[in-house]
C-alpha cells in the first residue's frame, strides 16, 4: 500500500512539473496587447497566457488547459509563438513585428473562417 501511495504521489508530483513547465516564453515578449475586435487584453508572463477584460477579469487561463505543441522561435527575423489548445479547440499563432509594439494574433479554428487581429501593446 505504501508503495502504490509512493508511486501516485511521484506521478501526481510529475504531472505537475510537466504542466507548469507547458508554456515558456523564453525570449517572446511578455507584456499585454489588446484584441480591439473583442476588447479582450493577451497577457504573456514567464509562464503564462491569459486572456483578460480589459478591468482585470480573468476570461481564459491556458494554465490550467492543455496546451500542445508550444513552440518560440523566429520566422523571417521575427518573434514567433505558436500553439494548440485542446480545450478551445483552435491553434494560436502570435508574431511579433520587429517594427513596432503590436503583436499580430493569428487563429485557426476548425469549425469556421481563420482569425486575424493586429493588437496593440497595453
Amino acid at each position: 500500500m505504501k508503495k502504490l501511495i509512493l508511486v501516485l504521489a511521484a506521478i501526481t508530483l510529475f504531472t505537475g512539473f510537466a504542466a507548469a513547465e507547458g508554456i515558456e516564453l523564453g525570449s517572446f515578449p511578455l507584456g499585454s496587447w489588446l484584441d480591439p475586435n473583442y476588447d479582450a487584453v493577451w497577457e504573456f508572463s514567464t509562464q503564462n497566457i491569459r486572456i483578460l477584460s480589459p478591468a482585470g477579469e480573468v476570461y481564459y487561463d491556458f494554465s490550467e488547459k492543455t496546451v500542445r505543441d508550444f513552440k518560440v522561435g523566429v520566422e523571417m527575423g521575427k518573434p514567433v509563438m505558436t500553439f494548440s489548445c485542446d480545450e478551445s479547440r483552435r491553434d494560436y499563432k502570435f508574431t511579433k513585428p520587429v517594427t513596432n509594439m503590436n503583436i499580430i494574433l493569428e487563429i485557426d479554428a476548425p469549425w469556421k473562417s481563420d482569425y486575424m487581429v493586429e493588437m496593440k501593446k497595453q
